[in-house]
């Protein structure tokens, strides 16, 4: 009996989508799936598993023998490209594709929240205050700086290019630039860009090379009053650095969906730093149940690629923590 452990939150019919998938690729062999919720999870369930289908504690790995496929439910791989942690032979997958919708709808509506005011009305409504909060900026011939153009920052500079702001596209690696973007470069010309932007948008996964990317010596080379974004990691950016830059006026607004530290402890400055809104890791998550079809879509198809031969979708690097870049024509 071959052992499958699912932990995505599969509904009845993604339970026979999956299972079916199985039984199309391998024939006659028998499985046997084990559903369980993330927290649930036991070390005896990895180490039995030849296929994990969601995530689970990445110290259970280590003495995973039987493992073939680690398909995570995330799109972010740094916990489990430690070495050490996967054992040998075992392939990796993530699960880019599945976010890009929820997120980038996220940040559009972070950014007309920001621009409009939307915000400062809304704490007006609470006490009662007809007041006036003065001008607004329009999302139409503005600049949009997209750090990161893998799904979810290719899908918002679709939407901000659609509504007519000039997006200029960052990735580390030389590819064809979309329609989408009006300009495209490489990382080594972040510090060049960041002062032409009034919306920077930062959708990067946490590794070592994008940690406190944008630090205070950066901040400070961004344009005056202009929005930040960061859905990626809070590791991106330093807590003091955005606080300082938001209280002093140097940043016009942010919103942070990540944190430096996960819960936000109530005593964090960000809670009172102005202009800025703060969500607790929710713009992606299993909130849309689009992403919960993708995801599962994309286990069922990386399953019968491992058990037909073939070659798996979203295949991680384990040198970058990204997605296999697949060369020049690859833009995600």
């Amino acid at each position: 009996m071959r052992e499958i452990l699912v932990t995505i939150p599969a509904e009845p019919q993604h339970k026979i989508y999956l299972e079916h998938a199985a039984s199309e690729a391998a024939g006659s062999d028998e499985f046997h799936f084990t559903y369980v919720s993330q927290k649930d999870v036991t070390q005896e369930m990895v180490e039995r598993s030849e296929f994990i289908l969601g995530n689970v504690k990445p110290e259970y790995l280590k003495s995973a023998r039987n493992l073939k496929l680690m398909q995570l439910d995330s799109a972010g791989a740094a916990p489990y490209i430690v070495p050490g942690i996967m054992p040998a032979g075992a392939q990796l997958a993530n699960a880019t594709g599945a976010y890009g919708l929820a997120i980038s709808e996220y940040m559009l509506g972070a950014v007309l929240m920001l621009m409009k005011k939307l915000d400062r009305y809304y704490k007006n409504m609470e006490s009662h205050e007809w007041k006036d909060e003065g001008k607004v900026n329009s999302i139409m011939n503005s600049v949009t700086l997209v750090i990161g153009l893998g799904d979810i920052g290719g899908q918002f500079a679709r939407k901000m290019h659609a509504l007519g702001s000039h997006v200029i596209g960052v990735r580390r690696n030389r590819a064809k630039r979309p329609d989408y973007l009006d300009e495209l470069h490489q990382m080594d010309e972040l510090d060049h860009l960041l002062g032409r932007a009034d919306i920077v948008a930062c959708s990067l996964p946490g590794t070592p090379e994008t940690e406190h990317l944008l630090n205070r010596e950066r901040i400070d080379r961004m344009k005056d009053g202009a929005l930040l974004l960061n859905v990626g990691r809070g590791s991106l950016i330093p807590t003091e650095d955005l606080v300082n830059a938001l209280r002093s006026g140097k940043l016009g607004g942010a919103a942070i969906d990540v944190a430096e530290q996960e819960p936000l402890p109530k005593d964090s400055p960000l809670w009172d730093a102005p202009n800025l809104l703060i969500t607790p890791h929710v713009s992606g998550n299993y909130h849309m149940q689009q992403i919960l079809e993708t995801v599962v879509e994309i286990a069922a198809e990386n399953l019968k690629a491992v058990l037909t031969g073939c070659k798996i979708e979203n295949e991680v690097d384990f040198q970058t923590g990204y997605r296999k870049f697949c060369g020049p024509e690859d833009n995600d």
